[in-house]
């Protein structure tokens, strides 16, 4: 998991930031523009920080994975390709806490789907469920559109995807690791995928509509995939563009 980089490159990060801030309080007086005032303030909040988060770490350890957040793009893991899991192990206590996480942190959101590389372990395992509650809260227009139907939890653990239905089709999707964003993404309207249960038990299952873009979604995340990949680049916005111009 990489746990101890990720502990060691933030400090070498604020360490390097301070000492470049530093230098230029030194050396920026005889350029007109800069303004020595403001680089000390910032370099004195930098180190203020740094000394909290040291002595928050040094309270309570850093969390480890699975993660009771999602991780945030940038996060190498969500750029890796999960492993396979032994069918073997999927019955142990170490996957079952993965999957229970999983579902925990998928509810706690009540996001529609999310995969394991986005709580901090790269292994081959997702999560859906679409329930009736978010289906009764939908417009009659939106689940025609877009094809929604309810979906019981499923797990799916070393997960294959099959295309049975070759054309696409393309709404605004967004992910919760890319937080508070969204963009148009195409997607096949039909597909399958096959792998094993929570139990270790071989499964099949065939999705068409929202259900089968949540499959696709959560796929490309064990291939080290996020839908910026296909987006449309002029569809990307801030889902909360409105309320920023209205604060202001």
């Amino acid at each position: 998991m990489n746990s101890h980089l990720r502990t060691l490159v933030p400090c070498v990060l604020r360490f390097q930031a301070s000492n470049v801030l530093f230098s230029s309080t030194r050396t920026s007086s005889a350029c007109p523009l800069a303004c020595p005032a403001t680089l000390r303030s910032h370099t004195t909040n930098v180190k203020t920080r740094s000394y909290l988060q040291y002595l928050k770490r040094k309270i309570k350890a850093p969390p480890t994975p699975p993660y009771s957040h999602v991780c945030q793009v940038g996060d190498p893991v969500l750029r890796s390709k999960a492993a396979a899991v032994d069918p073997g192990a999927i019955r142990g206590p170490e996957v079952q806490q993965v999957i229970k996480t999983l579902v925990m942190v998928m509810r706690k959101l009540q996001c529609v789907g999310l995969s394991a590389p986005q709580i901090g372990v790269p292994l081959q395992i997702i999560a859906l469920e679409y329930p009736d509650r978010m289906l009764e809260e939908s417009s009659p227009a939106s689940i025609e559109a877009r094809g929604l139907v309810s979906v019981p939890l499923k797990i799916f653990v070393n997960p294959q995807l099959r295309v049975l239905n070759g054309q696409t089709v393309t709404f605004q999707e967004a992910c919760e690791s890319i937080s508070g964003y969204s963009a148009s993404v195409p997607r096949y309207i039909s597909v399958e995928v096959s792998g094993l249960n929570e139990k270790a038990e071989p499964v099949t299952w065939q999705a068409s509509g929202w259900p089968a873009r949540i499959l696709q979604h959560e796929m490309d995340h064990l291939r080290g995939v996020l839908y910026i990949d296909h987006m449309d680049s002029k569809s990307f916005i801030n889902v909360n563009w409105e309320q920023y111009n209205e604060w202001q």
